[in-house]
């Protein structure tokens, strides 16, 4: 009797302990597998105020943000051998982004992100004029949007918060508008979440315009990366890269991602319609009607590099998303000295579509007083 009561006790015991050893285990895990968040200066503007640049690191990744312009200004990713490389395009100093070149590399654009026909909104009965950047045309704001202000910030668990209020008649835009903007990093995945209120009608059309090469940056043209985007229909435009308000059908185009091309497999052709878009964009720079909806986060694109075996995927709650191929980049000096040419990155911008203000089939972008705007984009990196 007394040694099935040792043998029970034993058992209990050693159950007991292998508990605490799990418990204590996953514990461990959770710690090691959070991100470490840390600051430091990145400079000063022209007028003195100074820039902040706050790193990100998880086990896998590390991912750098400005204060200034809420810029990602680097993203460290190991490729299939566990070579760690930068993926996206950026400066080294702060002087390479206010420096009158910079094609809005990790930059956080908004109010309003893509084009709108010549800088003029109808809301409530009124036009309200935005100052042109681009042509005839608005473009990510105007000449001073998100991009060129100084955010806000403060560490939040596994990343940062920025805030910025962009007051009443800002760029033309009406409404004082209050912006917040969440980096997260939680493994290889960053999350970026967008919030935002009005005490005024206004449009809001958030998205961040990294440019990736997941061959590193600087190391030549992404043209023989594969993409994937799940959409049905993109946005045509004219000459001035306005939507024209088709939704057109991808099926048997260069526009048709649906299953993975390499970028440059179509990128050169001049005949048809397809040929007449690409000219226009100079390869692509178009929006693409998610298959998705319902403003659920979903899949929205994704790109492999066969060189790295680095893969990114791209998820969005939002309707479209612009793939810009990085078509008039030019002789850029960039981080570490690198030059970027024609074709040295990619952006991939989760928005509404361009226009949308001025196009009334097209999902709105209109915020009214009491609504808030909220939208959420994942990148997330891995190896094959």
């Amino acid at each position: 009797m007394e040694n099935r009561n040792f043998v029970k006790i034993n058992l209990e015991f050693w159950a007991a302990w292998a508990l605490v050893c799990i418990t204590l285990s996953l514990f461990i895990a959770s710690a090691s597998a959070a991100t470490r968040v840390t600051r430091q200066s990145f400079g000063k503007l022209p007028d003195g105020s100074p820039v902040e640049i706050f790193s990100l690191t998880s086990v896998s990744t590390e991912v750098r943000v400005l204060t200034y312009g809420g810029i990602v200004q680097s993203i460290k990713v190991p490729d299939r051998s566990g070579k760690v490389d930068d993926v996206v395009l950026g400066f080294d100093t702060i002087d390479g982004y206010t420096g009158g070149h910079d094609p809005f590399f990790g930059a956080l654009v908004g109010r309003y992100a893509n084009r709108i026909a010549k800088g003029k909104i109808q809301l409530e009965g009124r036009t309200y004029s935005i100052p042109v950047n681009n042509g005839v045309n608005a473009l990510h704001g105007g000449p001073r949007g998100f991009d060129k202000v100084i955010w806000n910030a403060k560490v939040i668990p596994n990343g940062i918060e920025l805030r910025h209020v962009s007051h009443d008649g800002d760029q033309g835009f009406p409404g004082s508008l209050s912006a917040t903007v969440r980096y997260t990093l939680v493994g290889s995945s960053l999350q970026i979440e967008y919030t935002a209120t009005t005490d005024k009608e206004t449009v809001v059309n958030m998205t961040n315009h990294s440019y990736f090469n997941l061959s590193g940056q600087g190391s030549g043209d992404i043209l023989g990366h594969e993409l994937t985007i799940p959409a049905s229909r993109y946005t045509p435009v004219d000459s001035g890269l306005i939507p024209t308000g088709e939704l057109r059908p991808v099926a048997g185009t260069a526009f048709d991602f649906r299953s993975a091309h390499r970028i440059g497999e179509r990128i050169n052709i001049r005949d048809g319609r397809d040929g007449e878009q690409l000219k226009f964009g100079q390869g692509y720079d178009h929006n693409w009607v998610l298959d998705a909806t319902g403003g659920k986060l979903a899949m929205a694109a994704e790109v492999y590099d066969p060189a790295s075996g680095r893969r990114m995927e791209v998820l969005t709650t939002e309707p479209g998303i612009q793939f810009y191929s990085g078509n008039t980049l030019g002789a850029i000096v960039g981080k570490d000295g690198k030059t970027y040419g024609r074709f040295s990155g990619l952006a991939l911008e989760t928005q509404h579509f361009p226009d949308s203000p001025n196009q009334p089939a097209f999902p709105s972008t209109t915020l009214r007083p009491g609504q808030q705007y909220k939208t959420t984009t994942v990148y997330r990196f891995s190896a094959k």
